[in-house]
């Protein structure tokens, strides 16, 4: 199965479809946009926080791991890392720096 994942960003919109499970990363670098990732997508750095617009029940449950990274790095709780977040649906989402 796949799902489109909509990224917004300052100049426009853009859609991609990825494959049941593809990270938000993958998402992300597929539509050709720029993703923050120090530790290489690791889940270590958490630069890679994405704000979910529409659809967060679309993606996998947060683990310890994510809510970890998130605190340690001072990532907003609602956002969710782009290299650990998995898409099980539709969804829409934007960072603060495209």
């Amino acid at each position: 199965m796949q799902w489109p994942v909509r990224l917004q960003t300052s100049a426009q919109h853009c859609t991609v479809v990825v494959d049941d499970g593809a990270t938000l990363l993958a998402a992300a670098l597929s539509a050709g946009l720029p993703v923050a990732r120090a530790c290489g997508g690791d889940g270590l750095c958490a630069r890679c926080g994405l704000r979910v617009l529409e659809g967060d029940a679309a993606l996998s449950p947060e683990e310890r791991d994510e809510t970890e990274a998130k605190e340690r790095n001072r990532v907003p709780g609602a956002w969710r890392l782009a290299c650990r977040a998995r898409v099980h649906g539709p969804l829409e989402v934007t960072a603060g720096y495209w």
